[in-house]
């Protein structure tokens, strides 16, 4: 695993600044769980780009840490590193940011609805390929039949597959999430990410994922590594839990945010 080192002259400025791009009104909760787990897996600066404030939330009351900006406000942060999507909408507006994103050089993360975006815009699906930037994708089985124009059956018949042609279709690491997650990179490689349980069948532990392997790439980890630990640790955390509390029901996605910490620091 990359190890993510803090020299004595170290400052926030060193350890990358993410825009996680998310948190529509209704769905504040998705992007609120990446920022969370971006926030704890060690980036410098964490900004929560949403596309309207005007329900009021502008502070996470337990992470006053995270930065919450909207769009205009993002463009004069020095945003290193881009994740887009949780809990963001299919809105005008959502496609406008997804747009605006993808056309920077900076590294980005696709996950959830960033993901819907391009699967029903194939002009903006023909951008990300077109990238000059690293591109991450982290669709679940039945986004991923979305993005292929396929469906969750055939995906699923065959997962490795599917995620090599994911990748290959969007010029991106693709991780086909699902029990025993595949990783493609770019070569046509695959590989099988090991750790992991039915704990993680629950809402927002995808949100998690996606913040922490956001996370590593800002730190400077490379995109390839950032999904491949980002996983594991993901997995780990959540068979720690289970162990520890004697099984899987109940299990909520935050819970794994200071696992994935401890993890990190060891």
């Amino acid at each position: 695993m990359p190890i993510l080192t803090r020299t004595p002259d170290a400052h926030k400025g060193d350890h990358g600044a993410l825009g996680i791009v998310g948190s529509a009104h209704g769905t504040v909760g998705a992007g609120t769980l990446s920022a969370r787990a971006a926030v704890m897996s060690g980036c410098g600066r964490v900004f929560l780009v949403r596309p309207d404030l005007n329900d009021g939330f502008v502070l996470d009351p337990l992470f006053p840490e995270i930065m919450i900006v909207d769009v205009l406000q993002s463009r004069h942060r020095p945003i290193t590193t881009w994740l887009l999507g949780p809990g963001l909408g299919e809105s005008d507006a959502a496609h406008q940011i997804v747009s605006e994103c993808i056309r920077r050089k900076a590294p980005i993360v696709m996950d959830a609805d960033a993901l819907n975006l391009i699967a029903q815009d194939p002009a903006l699906a023909r951008q990300v390929a077109r990238r000059e930037g690293s591109t991450v994708i982290t669709p679940h089985p039945t986004e991923a039949a979305r993005l292929l124009q396929s469906t969750t059956e055939a995906v699923q018949s065959d997962r490795t597959h599917a995620a090599r042609e994911l990748a290959n279709r969007f010029r991106a690491i693709a991780l086909l999430k699902g029990a025993g997650s595949i990783i493609a990179d770019l070569d046509g490689s695959t590989q099988m990410n090991p750790t992991g349980n039915a704990a993680l069948a629950t809402g927002g532990t995808g949100d998690v994922l996606a913040g922490l392997i956001a996370a590593l790439i800002a730190q400077g980890i490379s995109p390839i590594d950032a999904v491949i630990t980002g996983s594991r640790v993901h997995g780990q955390a959540a068979e720690i839990l289970t162990e520890r509390l004697g099984g899987m029901i109940g299990i909520t996605a935050s819970e794994l945010i200071p696992e994935i910490r401890q993890l990190i620091n060891r």
